[in-house]
């Protein structure tokens, strides 16, 4: 003998989720009331008539996200798929950035953005995919980096930049530059933004900051011989997160470390094996609320801590 109950549940959730029906057109289809269809959605589930599966592909990446914001007491975590070639991780991490904060940020938000090549990026997908004008700060000097690329087309983002180089000639330019009002309107706008990203640059060659000239490979060489495993901001750290003293760091214009702690949602977008040391190093300073990411990397940071 058929069971009613059993049959209704069926054609409910066949029509909801296969046909696409709304609830209130099975409502009118089955003569039943419309919250008789949820109840009976409700038992679908329950049941067992309807289940839910998630890719064993897709499955491993959101553990491996839970795991890294349980291991590293981060609000979220976003991992994309590691891509075939290394040469499109950057490109690959910037997209998925930018559609991560398109979703959460308002016509009216201020995002503040670091400095380097992976936030260039991310700004440039952002301000390309949004209707309306994004507002961004910079987290740095070095106004290039904040420019668009020309060949992005639209560019629907307004600028406010710190109008200094990233590191200059002496310590006594770097606070005269500091102390002047423009500088400091900056520098009040950065602690009211709603989502701040950084880049994490590693101690290698290829370093965004070696690239453009602004240190040379025997910066880097004394960094790493006083236990420098990366950067955050150019804010040179060692394997603990802690700061490592150099001697451009007071002619530095960048938002200081414990600032940087203050701000809201702080992103921070870097894949590679390669600088799973330094992404390591920045998660236990604590400087990260999310962290953006690739599938084999964040792998490597949970194996790290298990």
């Amino acid at each position: 003998m058929i069971n009613y109950e059993e049959s209704l549940i069926t054609k409910t959730a066949w029509y909801y989720y296969i046909e696409n029906m709304t609830q209130q057109k099975i409502s009118e289809k089955l003569g039943i009331s419309r919250m008789k269809v949820i109840k009976l959605l409700d038992k679908a589930r329950q049941t067992g008539v309807i289940q839910f599966r998630i890719s064993q592909e897709k499955s491993q990446r959101l553990q491996a996200e839970q795991r890294l914001i349980q291991e590293w007491g981060l609000k979220d975590a976003f991992i994309v798929p590691t891509p075939p070639k290394e040469n499109d991780l950057n490109e690959t991490i910037a997209q998925a950035a930018a559609m991560y904060i398109s979703d959460r940020i308002t016509d009216n938000a201020f995002i503040n953005m670091g400095y380097g090549d992976t936030p260039s990026k991310v700004l440039n997908h952002l301000a390309a995919m949004r209707e309306t004008p994004i507002s961004v700060v910079s987290l740095t000097g070095g106004v290039s980096y904040y420019l668009p690329n020309t060949e992005s087309g639209v560019f629907n983002a307004k600028l406010f930049l710190y109008p200094s180089p990233l590191i200059l000639s002496s310590k006594e330019m770097c606070e005269s530059m500091k102390a002047e009002p423009c500088m400091k309107d900056i520098a009040r706008m950065v602690s009211l933004a709603n989502i701040s990203v950084v880049g994490i640059g590693a101690m290698n060659d290829n370093a965004t900051i070696i690239n453009n000239g602004i240190l040379n490979k025997n910066d880097f060489l004394y960094l790493s011989m006083q236990g420098a495993v990366g950067d955050i901001l150019t804010h040179f750290i060692d394997k603990d997160g802690n700061p490592v003293g150099n001697s451009f760091e007071e002619r530095l214009v960048s938002t200081s470390l414990d600032t940087l702690k203050t701000l809201n949602n702080v992103i921070g977008i870097a894949g590679g094996i390669h600088k799973t040391e330094t992404i390591r190093a920045v998660l236990k300073g604590h400087y990260l609320d999310i962290l953006i990411t690739d599938e084999e990397t964040a792998l490597a940071l949970t194996e790290s801590q298990s």
